[in-house]
């Protein structure tokens, strides 16, 4: 099975079901469950900004379901509309991957 490589707390948001897309620069043809793997360093901003102070780092967590892709290119109005389910600030990113 695939695994995706995620910091916390990117990782637990997925598997709480609070983040339905995750932020890409790349492209992908996979579709389909997937693990959820935390990397081994937090990020400590995005710790504070979602309240966590302690996650699991460095291991596989759960698995999720990658059920398309979407491209934001040059389309703010679109990323901004998906806000609540990506959970970015950033508005550089060209692809989400779409989640169940």
């Amino acid at each position: 099975m695939k695994a995706l490589s995620l910091k916390q707390p990117q990782a637990e948001l997925i598997l709480q079901d609070r983040k339905k897309i995750e932020l890409r620069k790349w492209n992908t043809n996979l579709r389909g469950k997937f693990l959820i793997h935390a990397s081994k360093n937090p990020d400590e901003s995005a710790m504070k900004r979602f309240g966590f102070k302690d996650l699991p780092c460095g291991y596989i967590l759960g698995e999720a379901e990658l059920v398309d892709v979407k491209n934001y290119k040059g389309d703010k109005e679109e990323f901004e509309k998906d806000k609540g389910l990506h959970l970015a600030t950033e508005d550089w990113w060209e692809f989400g991957f779409l989640g169940v």
